[in-house]
Formats: C-alpha cells, sequence, structure tokens
C-alpha cells in the first residue's frame, strides 16, 4: 500500500470532509424523528434544564403544602451539566439535546480517524472515519437524549490526549480530564483506567506513573462534586447512586435485562438516595451469595441482551412518536440495526486475524481461524438467538494469545480491545441492554478497519511514536 505523504502531513481537508458527512444524516435523524425525551432521557433533559436555570440538579417536590428544594444524585450527572451549557445559551427546546448529539457523532467519526492514524495506514484510518459516520445505529441515535454517545467521545478524547505529541504534563492532565467527563457522564467509565496504562507502552515503570498520574487528575476532578454529594444528601456517594440499585438488579434479574425493583424485593423503608442505594447494593450482594451458580449462569444471557441485538433507538423512538414508527417499520428498523450491528462485531473480531503471506504454519494457523470465525458468523446470524456476543469474548481473547503469524495490536488496539472487554465485564456483573454497546461501536469501527492486516513492519513504542515514512511500506500495525 503507498502511502500519500501530503496526505499523512495534512489530513485536515478529509477531515472536514469527513465530518460533513458525518453531520448530515445526523441532522436528518435530528429533524425527523426529534420529540419530548422519554425513559431515563427525560431525567436527563429535566436535569439539564434546572442545572440552566441555576438550580442545581435538583428537584421541586410538595411537603407539608410547601415547595421545597431537593438535591438529586441517583443518575449521574455529567450529561445533564453537558446539555445545560447548550440550554443555557441557547434554549432547551426538544431539538437543542439531539441537535449537540448530531455535532458530537460528527466529532467521534474524526476522532476515530485521527486515533486510528497512529496506528494503521492512512486509508485504513479513513476507512475507520467513514465506518463511524455512516454507522446506521450511531447515526439515529443523535435523535435519543441519551448518555452513550457523550460517553464515548470523551473515552475517546482520553485516548487522543493521551497519544498526542503534547507537553508531557499538559498530556496528562488533558487526558484525566477527559476520563473524569466521562465518569461524571458513565461512571463504568473508570474501566478506561487500566486501558490507558496501555497506551503508553513500555518502559512499565513510566506507563504506571503516567497512569497514576492521571488517576490523580480524575480523583481531583471529581472531587468537588463527591463533596456536594456528601453535603447535601443523607450521605457521601462518589458521583452517582445507581451502582447499588443495578447491582440489585443484575442479582434479581430473570431475563438479564433491567427489571423495575420495588419495596418487596428487600428495601421497605429508606429515608435518602443514598441509603436506598446502598439498602440496594446489599440486596444485591445477599442475592448473589445466596446462589452464585445462578449469578454466574445469568452472564451470557446479560451479554446477549447487551450485544446480539441493536434495538434500543428504535424503540425509544417508538416511545417517544407511536405513530410515526408503525409495527412493520419498527421491525424492519430494529432487524437493519441488527444486522449492521452484528456485522460489525463479525468484521472486528478479524482484527486479531494475520493475513500471512510467506509462513506456511502461520498462514494455515491463521487461515484456520479466519474460517472458524466466519463459520461462528454463519451460526449467529442463522440462530435464532443470534449469539453475537460470542465475538466480543473471542476477539479480546484473540489478541492476547500468542498464536503465530497474529498481527500486533498496538497501542490503541489494545485500548480498544479492553474498553471493550471491560464494558462486557461490567455488564455481565450487572444487567444487559443493547443501548450500552453503542458506546464501544466507534471502537468496533476502528477494529473492523484493521482487520486481516498483513505483519506489522512496525510496533507502537510510546504515545507519540511515529514511524518515518521511508519504513512505512505496505505494512501496518493497529
Amino acid at each position: 500500500m503507498k502511502l500519500d505523504p501530503q496526505a499523512r502531513s495534512n489530513p485536515w481537508r478529509f477531515v472536514v470532509v469527513l465530518f460533513m458527512i458525518a453531520l448530515l444524516p445526523r441532522l436528518l435523524a435530528v429533524l425527523f424523528w426529534s420529540h419530548e425525551p422519554v425513559w431515563d432521557g427525560h431525567y436527563y433533559h429535566f436535569g439539564a434544564q434546572r442545572i440552566a436555570e441555576g438550580l442545581g440538579y435538583s428537584e421541586d417536590i410538595m411537603m407539608n403544602g410547601q415547595t421545597v428544594w431537593k438535591p438529586w444524585t441517583h443518575y449521574p450527572v455529567g450529561y445533564s451539566a453537558w446539555l445545560s451549557i447548550f440550554y443555557r445559551y441557547f434554549s432547551s427546546s426538544t431539538l437543542t439535546a439531539p441537535l449537540v448529539n448530531a455535532l458530537t457523532g460528527a466529532s467521534i467519526s474524526v476522532i476515530v480517524f485521527r486515533l486510528a492514524r497512529y496506528g494503521l495506514s492512512e486509508k485504513r484510518a479513513r476507512l475507520a472515519g467513514i465506518l463511524t459516520a455512516l454507522h446506521p445505529g450511531l447515526i439515529i441515535y443523535s435523535a435519543l437524549v441519551m448518555t452513550e454517545m457523550t460517553a464515548a467521545l470523551f473515552l475517546l478524547l482520553a485516548a487522543w490526549s493521551a497519544l498526542a505529541p503534547k507537553s508531557t504534563t499538559v498530556k496528562l492532565i488533558l487526558t484525566g480530564l477527559s476520563l473524569a467527563a466521562a465518569v461524571y457522564i458513565r461512571p463504568a467509565s473508570l474501566v478506561a483506567l487500566p486501558a490507558l496504562f496501555l497506551l503508553f507502552g513500555k518502559p512499565i515503570v513510566r506507563a504506571s506513573l503516567y497512569s497514576l498520574s492521571i488517576f490523580a487528575v480524575v480523583v481531583l476532578a471529581i472531587a468537588p462534586w463527591t463533596y456536594r454529594n456528601c453535603k447535601v444528601m443523607d450521605e457521601c456517594a462518589l458521583v452517582s447512586t445507581n451502582g447499588g440499585w443495578n447491582l440489585a438488579i443484575g442479582a434479581l434479574t430473570t431475563t438479564g435485562r433491567f427489571r423495575s425493583l420495588n419495596a418487596q424485593d428487600g428495601c421497605p423503608v429508606v429515608t435518602g438516595q443514598v441509603q436506598q442505594d446502598r439498602c440496594w447494593a446489599q440486596v444485591g450482594r445477599d442475592a448473589i451469595q445466596a446462589q452464585p451458580i445462578r449469578w454466574l449462569k445469568m452472564m451470557p444471557l446479560k451479554l446477549a441482551q447487551t450485544f446480539n441485538h441493536e434495538s434500543f433507538a428504535i424503540e425509544y423512538l417508538h416511545e417517544a412518536s407511536p405513530d410515526q414508527w408503525p409495527e412493520k417499520i419498527r421491525t424492519q428498523s430494529r432487524q437493519l440495526l441488527s444486522f449492521f450491528h452484528g456485522c460489525l462485531l463479525g468484521v472486528a473480531a478479524l482484527s486479531a486475524v494475520g493475513f500471512v503471506r510467506k509462513k506456511r504454519r502461520e498462514t494455515l494457523l491463521q487461515a484456520s481461524i479466519f474460517f472458524a470465525l466466519i463459520l461462528l458468523f454463519y451460526f449467529a446470524i442463522t440462530s435464532n438467538e443470534h449469539p453475537f456476543f460470542l465475538f466480543v469474548v473471542l476477539t479480546p481473547l484473540l489478541a492476547i494469545l500468542p498464536l503465530p503469524g497474529r498481527p500486533q495490536q498496538g497501542t490503541i488496539g489494545r485500548y480498544s480491545q479492553f474498553i471493550i472487554f471491560g464494558t462486557a465485564l461490567t455488564h455481565a456483573v450487572f444487567f444487559g441492554d443493547d443501548r450500552y454497546h453503542l458506546v464501544l461501536s466507534p471502537f468496533l469501527c476502528l477494529l473492523a478497519a484493521s482487520a486481516l492486516r498483513t505483519e506489522e513492519l512496525f510496533s507502537a513504542k510510546g504515545s507519540s511514536y511515529r514511524p518515518k515514512l521511508s519504513q512505512r511500506k505496505k505494512t501496518h500495525t493497529l
């Protein structure tokens, strides 16, 4: 593959084109499908309105005939705080949040492209950006007032900051602030902290010091909100009070998905949000300890609910506007999104398969893995259950096994694989829903663009390592 030196040194023309390619369909989705937020989106929208009005993350309740200000912390504050910036300076109409999401999605496509250039050829990096830009699920998700796209944006920004050729101090601060923003939006984003360690490569001591510094920045950035919670809530809470709630749901669910909790499940009397969350956490722990085998057996079902299909966006839009989504269109749309998502998982798995040209033993082994994955994909497509979650389990495993001919993952590949593995593990412990895999879709696009690489010519030797053009022949790494 011939690389264009001019494209390498000045990619901004493609960046502008890619941003517009990503933005246009997202704007159309916003204009046609945006309605009053429903489900969790209602609370994110309401919280953003309150913050924009200077009332803090709160609600007003009636107590003894008087209006009383009541602080919130059940939902993470980050997404509402992010939206409140735009609500304050523009408006809190039903179009504002989706328009912000459209810009967020277009920005994600650009960042995926820029990140991919740290480990892939220019053509493959462009492919990663285009896949992200035209991902139908990510396009439709712009019309939803939900957190996943914004959380993905800051996880990608954390990786980009870590790899950017800035001074070490600036790099670590920007990385820590980006990760802290992701944690404010989605506390499970903390899974990226050990993944960032993989971005810094060797020596291990330096990578460890960098990771500890980033952790310190994250703690300092979150500390003011934790202090606020300690001051205005019934007890201290790090970011939100839905962790214990989610653990109890994961321990009590029979489907692997969300289920409502009620007083009969174990917390009949609570006086505050933090106490309630701790009560539910104890209910979850007790249920797991009472039936640990059942809890472990539920993990594949939770992963199936998270990765086997992609339907949340359509159901959200149907809930917001039933007339706009009759049953036939609703079913076909779910099938389309699920099919694209399954194909993306299958191709992303090939990022751990090498294209070997000369060595016979390595060629046979990698070819065998390739055909095994093709058979698995056929099984997933034709099976009634469509077990695409198996690719999420296998891909990180193939990426770390020392199989002859396997391409090295490089820093970006390892980061992406760890984010996918960590997210899957999180939902195996708690509970599953297909909206949670949308955070991973940009990383899957990046991995899909790296499928079936030849043996790499170089490996990443640090966060800003770039081989000379004379060294970049026909091979590349991720």
